[in-house]
């Protein structure tokens, strides 16, 4: 037996992928017959039907099911191995994907990519960003070496993924010039059901956590008024800087607006056991990776990179008495 080869797996897989022999040939920049030779032979070297051609079309058979499922988990591996090899010169070429939520790909992630690079000039970064569960989603299925999140891992992914704190920042509660708490500056937990809300979507880490804090703090999402939800923090944001309500959001998010004056962050007030303590939402920044996956060697090092990160600002907050 000759064996089946990579070549005819690719060739396979962009078949099974577009159910065509044409359209895998162009995207393979193959002839049409060399695509239909590969796929013959890989049916009569293990005597199956990959495929049912019905007509002028083709579907795919069950054995062609099961090899796509196979043929991508070797060629994914096979690819791991190359970036592996390519790696061993220093670290000097390679490439490393990473998929982060919204807020850390756009607010915090980007400073670390850049010390990263200046360490590191000839490594390429591919960033994906997405929402928390579509990242913890896609780590777990290997479309990225490492996963940043800030919303939790869903039980059913944690057998897969192995989660650590590498970051956090805080919530902030912030309203525009034109709602009355602008003036105020802080509210009782009891008016937080007094006002218009404009939310996340509940897969969004923010939303994730804001949900939490209001639980917290005895309160049922059902209680507040939500007029908007929105599926990207900006769009929460510009709508209550023109005057929509309030809304739970990041402080790296609003910095700028808070320095502008165009929003300000709201202080709650927890007053359940008349102490007046202020009520925070701090959430956590998690690295996500596979538990079983192959991890190259730049994946350990951008890792190590944001694990001494966080250790660094832990000290420096020890040593300035904070």
């Amino acid at each position: 037996m000759a064996g089946m080869t990579l070549e005819q797996l690719k060739i396979f897989l962009a078949v099974a992928q577009n159910l065509h022999f044409t359209r895998a040939a162009e995207e393979l920049y193959i002839t049409q017959p060399a695509v239909s030779a590969a796929i013959h032979n890989l049916e009569q070297e293990y005597g199956v039907k990959l495929f049912h051609r019905i007509g002028r079309h083709i579907e795919i058979a069950e054995a062609g099911k099961l090899l796509q499922v196979e043929a991508q988990k070797i060629l994914d591996q096979v690819s791991l191995t190359e970036r592996g090899l390519r790696e061993l010169n220093n670290l000097q070429r390679g490439e490393l994907k990473l998929g982060s939520s919204l807020t850390i790909g756009n607010y915090w992630l980007p400073s670390k990519i850049s010390d990263f690079k200046s360490q590191y000039p000839g490594i390429q970064i591919d960033c994906t960003l997405a929402n928390a569960e579509t990242i913890c989603v896609g780590t777990a299925m290997g479309q990225f070496d490492l996963g940043l999140v800030e919303g939790d891992v869903k039980p059913a992914l944690q057998n897969t993924l192995e989660y650590e704190i590498v970051g956090s920042d805080r919530l902030q509660i912030v309203v525009g010039q034109k709602h009355p708490w602008f003036e105020w500056g802080e509210v009782d937990l009891s008016q937080l059901t007094q006002t218009p809300w404009v939310m996340r979507v509940r897969e969004s880490g923010t939303q994730q956590r804001f949900e939490e804090a209001l639980q917290n703090w005895g309160i049922n999402l059902s209680e507040l008024n939500v007029i908007l939800v929105f599926t990207s923090g900006e769009m929460a944001k510009a709508a209550v800087e023109n005057g929509v309500g309030a809304t739970g959001i990041s402080e790296l998010m609003v910095k700028k607006e808070i320095q502008l004056g165009t929003l300000r962050a709201i202080r709650v007030i927890d007053n359940r056991e008349g102490k007046g303590a202020i009520a925070e939402i701090v959430r956590p920044f998690f690295k996500l990776k596979h538990r079983q996956r192959f991890q190259t060697a730049l994946s350990k090092v951008f890792e190590q990179m944001l694990i001494s990160s966080m250790l660094g600002s832990y000290q420096h907050l020890s040593e300035s008495g904070i």
